[in-house]
């Protein structure tokens, strides 16, 4: 068999299975094959009637010609079983993440569209930047979190476009303060706020550093029952008061939201370094249930993707 007949081969299961799960789950957004063939190192998820395609830069040398030879094959088979036109695939080579990578443009525009995510709506622009302005695999999380917070008070920290906020305060949260420092996804957030008819005068957008934010909030003796935290591994960006390191700095993050936190409320806390461990000294302070295999979606299965806990006062 060919590389590019086991790469359709695989392709075409996964499609099988996943767009009908896709279906009955009410979303557009999925991840369809995420390096499943070490020949093929690409991230191929579905965003309507558009594929984001993403090439792993695995250091092989290949000439030009040959690069482009192999990448229109893997194109033309990605077409072949999903039915999407090749005008539909934007294309991006990822290289191993620095920092605010994720967040930097690619000097294209492309199109901004939107997907429904259970009956939620979402900008996405799938050429602009590195990222799509939707997480993909926090998709349960943000189910959960839209499924408790009726009637209560929501913080959603390291914010980036917003979609946390969007489920709780479509599920009924009294009041909201969404937490970025980034203009360009706070005004990307504030689009999804009118896309869901969110009214801004009870969903708070904050911009501002989150060390800092912790620290005023606490000051101002602000209180939330349900917090949402998903710091970036790594972050030197210019507009920080400190370098961001999300192993070192945990217990600072953690600390500050839970000193924001009711005392029957409702800490998530996810992150994205794969070699990331949980402080110890956190742990003794807290009650803290590891929801990582909840909490990754059945697209992301086998992944590592993220890992999130939950955290709650020990006298909840």
């Amino acid at each position: 068999m060919s590389e590019i007949t086991a790469f359709a081969n695989r392709l075409g299961k996964n499609a099988k299975h996943l767009i009908k799960w896709a279906r009955r789950q009410n979303i557009e957004a999925f991840r369809l094959y995420d390096r499943d063939i070490p020949q093929y190192p690409l991230i191929i998820d579905v965003y309507g009637d558009h594929v984001h395609l993403q090439e792993f830069d695995t250091g092989w040398l290949m000439h030009a010609d040959e690069h482009q030879a192999w990448l229109n094959e893997a194109i033309e088979a990605i077409c072949f079983v999903t039915g999407f036109r090749p005008e539909d695939v934007a294309v991006k080579v990822r290289k191993r993440q620095k920092g605010e990578e994720q967040y930097e443009k690619t000097g294209r525009d492309g199109a901004d569209f939107t997907v429904q995510e259970n009956g939620r709506l979402f900008w996405v622009n799938l050429d602009k930047y590195l990222d799509t302005g939707l997480f993909l695999d926090h998709r349960n999380t943000r189910q959960v979190v839209g499924e408790m917070v009726a009637g209560k008070r929501f913080l959603n920290l390291f914010a980036y476009t917003g979609s946390f906020t969007v489920y709780a305060a479509t599920g009924g949260a009294s009041s909201s303060e969404t937490v970025d420092l980034s203009n360009t996804y706070l005004n990307w957030a504030k689009r999804n706020f009118e896309l869901n008819q969110i009214d801004e005068n009870k969903h708070a957008i904050v911009r501002q550093d989150v060390f800092q934010y912790l620290q005023d909030a606490f000051f101002e003796q602000k209180q939330f029952d349900v917090i949402v935290m998903d710091p970036p591994s790594f972050s030197n960006s210019k507009k920080m008061l400190e370098i961001l390191d999300v192993q070192r700095d945990q217990q600072r993050l953690i600390d500050g939201a839970m000193r924001l936190l009711s005392p029957t409320g409702t800490l998530f806390f996810s992150n994205n370094l794969r070699s990331f461990e949980l402080d110890e000294a956190v742990s003794a302070r807290y009650a803290v249930k590891d929801v990582s295999k909840q909490s990754v979606p059945e697209d992301f299965r086998n992944k590592k993707i993220h890992q999130c806990w939950r955290f709650t006062h020990k006298s909840a």
